[in-house]
């Protein structure tokens, strides 16, 4: 099976500022170094997938494109912000979440671009009997559900107009997990709180190349 889909094709009808920011986000992941999507330990032979260390280098490098563009993009982006207490969400499913990333127009509910959340393909943790080696262990089914349900709730009631899943690494086995338990979390719990039509589906495979659009299961 063929994941990868062209994203500027699958694009069709997308308000013009979307498809600004996917040039710029695109853009953005190529310019991720290798020793930032897997982090080289000392004493390690298996670099490990360490999410905020991706996390803050695409925030530069995503600061830098948008900054940099000759379409003079408009949007800010906001790394971790809190949604707590604001006066159009207090209460609701997104008081306390904080996505990775906002792409919005501060102090407008009508310019809210897109919400992105971000996950490694797989995590590498030190084995529990303290010897020193590592291994592979795929991701929490509760965290994706945590990540699905944040980003659908920033488009539902956040009034987000786009929403992004970004899963980063080259595993394919992980990331057929994540998709898998993505379809199994909507099934299960149901479109109003995980519904993936709102939601793109995107994977940064290795350095030096772009995200990719992908297609849900």
């Amino acid at each position: 099976m063929n994941l990868t889909t062209d994203s500027r094709s699958s694009r069709q009808g997308i308000p013009g500022h979307y498809d600004t920011f996917l040039e710029v986000f695109t853009q953005a992941t190529a310019m991720v170094r290798e020793d930032y999507l897997q982090l080289p330990v000392a004493g390690r032979e298996d670099p490990l997938y360490r999410e905020r260390v991706y996390c803050y280098e695409l925030y530069h490098r995503l600061r830098l494109t948008m900054d940099n563009s000759i379409l003079r993009f408009r949007y800010m982006l906001c790394g971790e912000l809190d949604k707590s207490g604001h006066p159009y969400i207090r209460g609701d499913s997104l008081d306390g979440v904080k996505p990775d990333f906002l792409v919005h127009v501060p102090l407008s509910m009508t310019d809210n671009l897109v919400a992105i959340e971000v996950k490694p393909v797989t995590r590498i943790i030190q084995d529990e009997a303290g010897t020193g080696a590592v291994r592979r262990r795929v991701i929490r089914q509760g965290e994706i559900e945590k990540d699905l349900r944040t980003l659908t709730a920033f488009r539902k009631v956040g009034k987000y107009l786009h929403a992004i899943y970004l899963i980063y690494g080259n595993d394919d086995r992980g990331f057929q997990h994540i998709r898998a338990k993505a379809a199994f979390l909507s099934n299960k719990l149901g479109t109003k709180k995980i519904d993936l039509g709102l939601i793109d589906l995107y994977l940064h495979r290795e350095s030096g190349q772009p995200a990719s659009h992908q297609v849900w299961l």
